[in-house]
């Protein structure tokens, strides 16, 4: 249940989409390619949120203690087992290091394999749970597009990432 990012890149990466379900990176399915759309209508708010973000530091820095990571109570964890959940790429990819002779990617599967660009891996979601439970039959994980151009026909069962 392990995928691996390799080949032209700094430093390999062995990804455990099993533990992904406690990362506070993971997005909603439903909500992943919802959220691309509004977040680029609400480029007027930005000076707004940057404001709340600010402000929010603000609050944290005057407190005694720091932020504590709490623990799931017992909605949010049945919560966690109704969704569908992906996680967007991009941190593992930057932590990767892809290096600048890189061409394409090559996504290994059971099946045939699929080549796609850099650019479309960067801003791709892996899905790696399903009604909150780890993909079997089609996983260990399926690649979506960040556009949601494959929406309805993710790539299944990728095995291997390989930056060529």
């Amino acid at each position: 249940m392990i995928v691996q990012i390799k080949g032209n890149v700094r430093f390999p990466i062995t990804l455990d989409p099993t533990v992904w379900i406690f990362d506070d990176r993971k997005v909603i399915l439903e909500e992943a390619f919802t959220k691309n759309k509004t977040d680029s209508d609400d480029e007027d708010d930005q000076p707004a949120k940057t404001a709340e973000l600010f402000n929010q530091e603000i609050y944290f820095q005057k407190k005694i203690k720091p932020p504590v990571n709490k623990s799931l109570n017992r909605y949010e964890r049945e919560q966690a087992l109704k969704h569908s959940y992906v996680m967007p790429l991009e941190h593992f990819i930057k932590n990767a290091e892809i290096n600048e002779s890189a061409e394409r990617v090559i996504l290994k599967t059971d099946g045939d394999d699929n080549v796609i660009s850099k650019e479309q891996l960067e801003s791709s979601y892996l899905l790696f749970a399903f009604n909150g439970k780890p993909l079997k039959d089609d996983g260990p994980v399926q690649l979506y597009f960040g556009d949601g151009s494959n929406q309805h026909d993710p790539i299944k069962g990728i095995k291997e990432i390989i930056i060529d």
